[in-house]
């Protein structure tokens, strides 16, 4: 039986998005309110049209609906919004008062606040100042920025216009950096001055001169002085125009001419972060991705005007962009610039605190590091306004749903989430009507038509397989850059299941309508030709007070494989034959014989992605000899000098 940790209590169902949006369907078609996830998410799918028709029109996007579809067999060229007009700016721009839009906050302890009406003034600059340096629609417009008020003001004057956007965070290197905007051979490149992180200040304008002499195609800079900072000085470079933030300011622009473009019309360039080849840039359509988002964030997360959201991520992570959509609900937003533990373990939930947040979102890792410090959240903070705590990047566990309840707060909504940068949007996340179960994501999205498949296709239920969807949905990619007949587009997502949408997420599909996801499916483990699942390991090993982190991976062993698990210990060099003997015993005992590594070794870090995620793949690579090509895409690319040449590895 699974174990229920919340419900949510009739007052507030009656209350919610998901009851009025049944309502809105039962005027308009033959459908009978339920309060009943299920049916209301099996109408959805059979109804793929009607549904996403109805988003719109009860969402009310901005601009001019066209009924028309295209359904076909073939995934790809299904088409939503056939000549429908839109401008994904306007909608998120439709506030124009003097009441709270976005809040920044660095780990300095800065603090910013901008109005909806200073917002929209400050975007018509900037569409002012594009349109003076000559940008065109579908012109590429780059960003090396830190999370602050001014990148997502220049993201609004970028897709007013209908140029493509694309941004990496600071904490990309340079050389990471130029792996991804020379590919797309960006117009202008939007630079802030420098950063700052736990306490160390970075000067971003050191790197500038390689960018420009790597990147051919930049004209045009305009450098961001960091929020509270005086701006560094920067030389002049031949052949370029750099412009100072603050001379955009001065320009006296007021009115915003939103030009409407096609449903499908380019919005954003975002990249995979996987570690095996160059990075590959995803361009998303402005159209489906507003669609998608305003369904998951009102239909799903019960986001509402007037709410405060926050969720802790860099302008390299598609979070950024799921935020920053909230705008389009009337929503505010908080952003967080900085080391999220800096001076503090609990800093983010003093935020949410003084800010009066009602939903937060994090990485799945922050709850387990709060949780391995055994932090309590609820005896230092009320969180009065805070409905629900949004978890992704990687699988929460049954542990971290735990701490949730127990440590941070009782009644809350607690939706983990799971999609990815390929949709910009989730496959799997919550709903209002349904219990939340101990380490299970809730349910499919609406339309969503997702499902969990063995390797010869066959559905699976209570069984682990690949997690597919099985229908188009709006916001899936328009294309890869460069990608000739769409060839990587196919082979990423179609050479698995024909013309079914593979994820590459190891997943199990629970009875219930519930998702347990266990890690990406190219680093699950396949000892005796048995699959087993990363996550399985995780759970177990996370009990042990010693282990402050984990990963595990496969190696080629003797024509088979074997499952090698390193640590990092919260006291080094203790780990020794009775906790390894222990450590074995436990993972036996709880997962089974199969799930026992042959090797455990202790190591100093664990290599990961910007966004915090470990990367199994990458160390799976090192230690069989194996070359990492997109070394860019990790956060300690260093540590993984330390999984060469093991010795223990080589008997």
């Amino acid at each position: 039986m699974p174990h229920k940790l919340w419900e949510a209590n009739l007052k507030v169902k009656n209350k919610s998005n998901l009851l009025k949006f049944e309502k809105f369907l039962s005027k308009k078609f033959n459908y009978k309110v339920s309060k009943n996830y299920k049916k209301i998410f099996n109408w959805s799918i059979k109804n793929l049209n009607l549904f996403w028709s109805s988003v719109w029109d009860y969402t009310n996007v901005k601009g001019k609906k066209n009924e028309k579809f295209k359904f076909t067999k073939n995934f790809l060229k299904n088409k939503f919004f056939i000549k429908s007009k839109l401008n994904f700016a306007e909608n998120l721009l439709s506030k124009n008062d003097n009441s709270k839009a976005i809040t920044f906050i660095s780990e300095t302890g800065y603090r910013e606040v901008r109005s909806w009406k200073e917002l929209r003034y400050n975007t018509s600059k900037l569409i002012y100042f594009f349109k003076q340096n000559k940008i065109l629609e579908k012109d590429r417009i780059v960003a090396y920025m830190a999370n602050q008020i001014e990148t997502v003001e220049c993201f609004l004057a970028t897709s007013s216009i209908g140029a493509i956007w694309s941004s990496c965070s600071p904490d990309f290197g340079t050389q990471g950096l130029i792996e991804r905007f020379s590919q797309i051979k960006p117009k202008i490149l939007i630079i802030t001055d420098r950063y700052y992180y736990n306490g160390k200040e970075i000067n971003i304008l050191e790197r500038l001169p390689l960018i420009i002499e790597k990147i051919k195609s930049i004209k045009t800079v305009l450098i961001v002085n960091y929020p509270g900072k005086k701006y560094l000085k920067q030389k002049k470079i031949k052949g370029i125009r750099i412009f100072n933030f603050n001379k955009i300011k001065k320009i006296k622009q007021n009115k915003i001419k939103f030009k409407r473009f096609d449903f499908d019309h380019d919005l954003a360039i975002l990249y995979s972060s996987g570690t095996t080849g160059k990075p590959k840039c995803i361009c998303h359509r402005a159209g489906g991705v507003l669609l998608q988002h305003l369904k998951e964030h009102q239909l799903h997360c019960e986001v509402k005007p007037g709410d405060n959201v926050f969720y802790f991520t860099t302008c390299g992570w598609m979070m950024w962009n799921w935020l920053l959509t909230f705008l389009a609900s009337k929503a505010s937003i908080v952003l967080f610039d900085g080391f999220p533990m800096h001076k503090k373990n609990d800093l983010l939930f003093k935020i949410a605190n003084d800010e009066k947040i009602t939903l937060f979102g994090i990485g799945a890792k922050y709850i387990d590091q709060l949780r391995k410090l055994n932090v309590k959240i609820k005896s230092k903070y009320k969180l009065n306004k805070l409905k629900t705590i949004c978890s992704t990047g990687s699988p929460l566990s049954g542990g971290g749903f735990q701490y949730v309840y127990k440590n941070i707060k009782k009644n809350v909504h607690l939706a983990s989430i799971a999609g990815g940068t390929d949709l910009v949007s989730c496959f799997v996340l919550g709903n209002i009507y349904s219990p939340v179960y101990k380490g299970e994501i809730q349910n499919n999205g609406l339309g969503m038509n997702t499902d969990v498949f063995s390797d010869k296709g066959k559905s699976l239920i209570n069984k682990k397989g690949e997690l597919v969807c099985k229908s188009p949905f709006p916001s899936m990619p328009k294309l890869f850059w460069n990608d000739k007949n769409n060839k990587k587009y196919k082979k990423a997502y179609f050479n698995k299941f024909k013309n079914i949408w593979h994820h590459g997420d190891y997943a199990e599909r629970k009875k219930n309508g519930g998702y347990i996801i266990y890690g990406r499916s190219d680093a699950t483990l396949n000892p005796g030709g048995v699959r087993l699942g990363t996550a399985e390991i995780y759970s177990v090993v996370e009990k042990f007070k010693n282990v402050k982190e984990s990963i595990v991976v496969s190696q080629s062993w003797d024509n088979d494989v074997r499952i090698i698990l390193f640590l990092v210990l919260n006291k080094p060099k203790s780990l020794d034959d009775y906790f390894i003997e222990k450590l074995k015993k436990t993972i036996r005992s709880e997962a089974s014989p199969r799930h026992v590594p042959a090797k455990i070794l202790e190591v100093s870090d664990i290599p990961r992605t910007k966004n915090g995620k470990i990367v199994e793949l990458a160390v799976k690579n090192i230690i069989e000899g194996n070359k990492i090509k997109n070394i860019q895409a990790l956060a300690n690319p260093e540590i993984l000098k330390k999984y060469k040449n093991i010795k223990e590895l080589e008997t």
